[in-house]
């Protein structure tokens, strides 16, 4: 049972890492993108936007500290 304990806490730090507000731009731009392309949407840009975004929000953040 720790050894799952561990693995879970790998893969939540892996995923979150520093900053848990960027895993969740990645994983709601993840679910746009999908979500337009099943409605057959050309879905491209919604990534290189979220990165973007996720970016933008780190350096506006860290600058505010």
């Amino acid at each position: 049972m720790r050894a799952l304990a561990r693995f879970g806490r790998f893969w939540v730090d892996f995923v979150i890492g520093d900053d848990w507000m960027v895993a969740v731009i990645v994983v709601c731009a993840l679910g746009v993108t999908f979500a337009a392309t099943r409605l057959g949407w050309n879905a491209w840009p919604v990534l290189p936007l979220a990165i973007v975004l996720a970016l933008g929000s780190t350096v506006a953040r860290a600058r505010r500290r």
